[in-house]
């Protein structure tokens, strides 16, 4: 076992941007436990907000609406009486929604329509013996909470990310909520109303946080301000620690997407990769959050010095340059150095990066190796801002290593299969001996015996 350290000889640590710091693994051979351990991560703040989000959800299980109004008030300075966000305000949002911004939130529903729609699974019949068949039918969910966060920067990508697989997946009832803005009249941001407008979706609520994951998981009976908030089936989408850790809490009266962290990025690069390009992709999910994390793999110290002099010049002229700062010096980001291709595509197997973009001679030959991500940018000319916006791809994706073990948001997200069972009397015949057998070496003698019965007498 080697040693990972945090500084190396040929990557000078004297530059100005020296807060971006460096792993180097070069030289050492890690099991893959001690290569996952490796990893930059941020650290796990889930349990210190466990306590506050389990008190938000029991207050909004026991007081309702008037919870939320106090917690609107609270957390957004905003007073309200009912958080349904008014039909007119939805289409005055779309009405005075600027003509760019509009074309561009069309050509992504279009875009990703095209990919969502492909996604939907087939159903599959098997023939498993004369008269007996056993079918697999994708069934959609029947009601759909859909949450699009607020805080640092405004998300109508996300209320395209999360409303169009539902639609392709054939959900019949959509709510969305996010939270309100006192600037805006206590409602969700207009572009945020705009999209859910452009997308046909009219039940939206001005509901922030934790609070709205469990008004959709437990619903809402009606009050005197306004209607009930129906209880869904799924919730899906991102938010900071208390949403993440809200659908934690639920998850099991709710399904849900993911419990999804701060974003984050890995670029795989070698020496044929350009640092001005890697620098501005750190960059740009470096703006998302100070808790954001950018990973750059390389097997080339020369680029880790060049995309660290990239930084220099591109972090100070950038519009949140001081919330990049933090994120590019936080923890969770690095420079991991590497020996070589191999090794590059182990780290990123072992980090599984939410993005991941690979920037080296034969990229897709490196990208068919990667087994651990959300999603996957090939080449120079795929940006993982291309995803967050208009490739057709989800950027509703698998943060903090759950890559491993789950998927981005997709079509099945809100489907269910159901298996159908359908065998004759003759089907059944023909197998009720093993069925017996089976049942009493389980010492479960009435299974088998239900089986007998049908063919008693």
């Amino acid at each position: 076992m080697g040693n990972v350290t945090s500084s190396t000889p040929d990557v000078p640590s004297d530059l100005p941007f020296s807060a971006l710091r460096t792993i180097d693994l070069r030289g050492r051979e890690l099991s893959p436990a001690e290569l996952k351990a490796a990893m930059p991560r941020a650290e796990t703040t889930t349990d210190v907000a466990a306590d506050i989000v389990t008190a938000i959800i029991d207050d909004v299980r026991a007081r309702g609406f008037g919870a939320l109004a106090e917690l609107a008030s609270k957390f957004d300075g905003v007073e309200q009486v009912h958080p349904l966000v008014p039909r007119q305000a939805l289409r005055d949002a779309l009405d005075g929604l600027d003509p760019e911004v509009r074309a561009g939130l069309e050509e992504s529903i279009r875009r990703a329509r095209l990919f969502a729609q492909a996604q939907r699974p087939d159903d599959v019949g098997v023939g498993i013996a004369d008269g007996a068949t056993v079918t697999q039918r994708w069934v959609p969910v029947r009601r759909v909470g859909l949450y699009v966060p607020g805080g640092l920067a405004v998300y109508p990508s996300s209320v395209v990310m999360n409303v169009v697989p539902a639609q392709a997946a054939g959900v019949a009832s959509l709510a969305l909520a996010s939270p309100p803005q006192k600037e805006f009249g206590g409602l969700p941001h207009p572009t945020i109303l705009a999209a859910a407008e452009l997308l046909g979706i009219d039940e939206v609520y001005a509901v922030g946080g934790a609070q709205a994951i469990a008004a959709f998981a437990y619903g809402i009976p009606a009050s005197a301000g306004g209607p009930a908030l129906e209880p869904v089936d799924v919730v899906t989408g991102p938010g900071n620690v208390f949403v993440a850790t809200a659908k934690r809490l639920v998850k099991g009266v709710v399904g849900i997407d993911a419990e999804a962290g701060p974003t984050e990025i890995a670029v795989l690069a070698d020496s044929s990769a350009d640092p001005k390009l890697v620098a501005a992709d750190l960059i740009s999910q470096a703006e998302h959050d100070p808790n954001a994390a950018s990973v750059l793999v390389t097997d080339s110290p020369e680029l880790a010095v060049a995309v660290r002099a990239e930084l220099d010049v591109q972090v100070p002229a950038t519009k949140h340059s001081e919330r990049v700062r933090t994120a590019l010096s936080g923890q969770q980001s690095a420079v991991v150095l590497v020996d070589n291709l191999d090794a590059g595509i182990a780290v990123c197997n072992a980090y599984g990066a939410e993005h991941l973009e690979v920037q080296t001679s034969d990229a897709p030959a490196a990208a068919a190796r990667i087994s651990n991500a959300g999603a996957i940018f090939v080449g120079s000319y795929s940006p993982v801002s291309l995803g967050d916006y208009c490739s057709g791809s989800n950027h509703v994706l698998p943060t903090a290593g759950t890559a491993a073990f789950s998927s981005g948001l997709n079509v099945t997200t809100f489907m269910r299969a159901i298996q159908v069972i359908d065998y004759s009397r003759e089907a059944l015949r023909e197998v009720s001996g093993h069925v017996v057998a089976l049942s009493r070496a389980e010492d479960l003698p009435a299974h088998g015996e239900a089986v007998s019965i049908r063919f008693a007498g």
